[in-house]
């Protein structure tokens, strides 16, 4: 067993650095699915490659290497590139992921949920600056007025609000302006981070305490602001025309006349009863019978503009003719981006878009909706005319199962460059840049948000992203972990780790707290939506799942989806910025 011993305690060996990493990462993610507290217990995930990482990389610098000084230094290049790496893939998929929703998400009420987290993250900074300065003058940091605190402040409220990808952008920024004298602020992170999943649930609950919420009515409320304010989702109505002032219309015509989102799927002639498919020059007539797809809280106006609604039903398949309902995925490039109007599916190839499904969510098939490759569009017409248009948009799902890899690095390559340009900002003596962490995720938020008008196919499966995005954590997260290894047990016994602990817990809570409270009492957010939204401003998705179980509903997923592309983006901007204009 020699050469095996020899194996461990050579740092310069390839074998030996990837033997570390497949160790951390396989042993780190296998205790991330242990819960704390039971089945239905709190969960650390992938962040225990961290807490692995730290252990490995303790025990190879005290015990395994001859010379841990030479061993660190020759690895910390490799290292820092491995890590740096996983970042980059990591948060260029996230802004894949929210590109295309991130701007819809300031729309109504979305934007009253976004400037809650915004303001979130602000008090986040400010109560980590305040205890900052009050520890500093206070003496509670071993090294009073050293420029090293105010990093490893940084690095704590990270581990505060459970945000790793703002970890790595303050890890990048002191890099860049430190060199190797740059602390590691990982041990604070690493400090905080357990009591910051912990107290975002309790803060959560305290708001529950505090407001005295009763789940029973929060469920009844959301159920009565369904009702009073249903959502865009397709409702079908079969209507006779009997209105005078729509007959002798073209459906382009009815379109215009009545200033409503619709499809009219089939219609029947009122003398001969035959079924046809219309396009937008079909007239409407005395009697005719048309199948119609709207948005539900349109379907009683536009009923009664054109005529009565009937009990008759059509099934997809009608017996006796060819006429069929098919499910068409949209896998051409050239498609991406293009309007159903644009594409003039009825009066071409004599066939109508009813529904769209898109990430799990069925949208109405307005005309002035954008197609994206991955739709999956639910189509009406003979079967003939269905094949042609089956051509058009591609509908090989087979397409869709090679990720675009030549697309998401020209994407990383682009995002790279954009993150080092340097930008001057007033006060601020060193321009600040957004990094390798904060220019990939710009880009990819831009080209998921915008793409389409450059003919950008920014298609990734859901599982492809999900690989790439998770590899790309625990890459970073297990760099992480070995590079702080060396220096972490310090921190804890001879440095300042007890009181980056209670400072964390402070930073996660006491904004949670006043925003939270803000929410309920003056914005009157319902409480599973609030739940959601402080899981999504903190990043958090143990929080997510806790408040998922709490409610039963969609309700905290929503509030989630809808602060989390900003609370990002947010997240990791302010760590760049806040070590800039206080050490530059």
């Amino acid at each position: 067993m020699e050469w095996f011993v020899k194996l461990l305690q050579n740092p310069e060996s390839v074998a030996h650095i990837v033997i570390l990493y497949a160790l951390v990462i396989s042993l780190g993610v296998k205790l991330g699915r242990w819960k704390i507290g039971g089945k239905n217990g709190i969960a650390f995930g992938v962040t225990w490659v961290l807490f692995v990482g730290i252990i490995v990389g303790h025990i190879c610098t005290k015990w395994l290497y001859a010379d841990p000084v030479a061993a660190v230094s020759y690895q910390g290049h490799i290292i820092h590139v491995i890590k740096e790496l996983g970042l980059i893939l990591f948060v260029y998929c996230i802004g894949l992921q929210v590109g295309p929703s991130f701007f819809e998400t300031f729309k109504s009420g979305g934007l009253g949920m976004n400037m809650l987290t915004a303001s979130l993250v602000m008090l986040n900074v400010l109560v980590m600056l305040g205890l900052y300065f009050l520890g500093d003058m206070a003496g509670i940091f071993s090294h009073p007025g050293d420029k090293g605190n105010l990093p490893m402040m940084v690095g704590v409220m990270y581990g505060a609000v459970t945000n790793t990808p703002g970890l790595g952008a303050a890890t990048g920024v002191l890099k860049d302006m430190m060199g190797d004298a740059a602390p590691v602020i990982a041990n604070g992170y690493a400090c905080a981070y357990p009591l910051g999943v912990v107290g975002i649930i309790l803060a959560t609950l305290s708001i529950k305490m505090l407001t005295k919420v009763s789940y029973e009515k929060e469920l009844a409320d959301i159920r009565q602001s369904e009702e009073n304010n249903p959502h865009a989702t397709p409702k079908h109505l079969v209507i006779k025309v009997t209105n005078t002032a729509v007959v002798g219309r073209s459906l382009e015509e009815l379109h215009q006349f009545l200033n409503r989102q619709f499809v009219v799927t089939r219609c029947i002639k009122p003398q001969t009863d035959e079924i046809f498919v219309p396009n937008r020059e079909t007239q409407l007539e005395v009697g005719m019978c048309i199948h119609l797809v709207c948005a539900e809280d349109e379907a009683e106006s536009l009923a009664s503009l054109i005529g009565e609604v009937t009990d008759g039903t059509w099934s997809d398949d009608t017996e006796g003719t060819d006429y069929v309902s098919k499910r068409l995925v949209i896998t051409k490039p050239e498609i991406n981006g293009k309007t159903l109007g644009k594409l003039h599916v009825s009066s071409i190839y004599g066939v109508n878009v009813t529904r769209i499904t898109r990430n799990g969510m069925e949208l109405f098939a307005a005309r002035d909706l954008r197609l994206q490759v991955g739709d999956r569009i639910l189509v009406t017409g003979r079967e003939k005319n269905i094949e042609r248009f089956k051509n058009v948009v591609g509908a090989h799902v087979k397409h869709l199962d090679h990720p675009n890899v030549g697309a998401i690095f020209f994407g990383i390559l682009i995002g790279v460059i954009v993150g080092q340009i340097p930008l001057s900002i007033p006060g601020v003596s060193m321009p600040v840049k957004l990094g390798l962490a904060g220019g990939p995720l710009v880009v990819s938020i831009l080209i998921g948000a915008f793409g389409y008008r450059y003919k950008i196919n920014t298609y990734t499966s859901t599982s492809a992203n999900l690989m790439l995005r998770e590899v790309g954590l625990i890459l970073f997260l297990s760099s992480v972990g070995i590079q702080a290894g060396a220096s972490f047990w310090d921190t804890i016994t001879q440095g300042d780790g007890i009181h980056y602990v209670w400072m964390g817990f402070l930073i996660t809570v006491i904004p949670i707290l006043i925003c939270g409270l803000y929410g309920r009492l003056k914005m009157k957010l319902n409480y599973f939506t609030l739940m959601g939204l402080i899981a999504g401003s903190n990043t958090d998705p143990p929080a997510l799942a806790f408040a998922n179980a709490a409610a039963g509903n969609n309700a905290p997923a929503v509030g989630y989806s809808t602060v989390y592309p900003l609370a990002m983006f947010l997240r990791i901007l302010m760590a760049q910025l806040v070590l800039l204009f206080f050490m530059a």
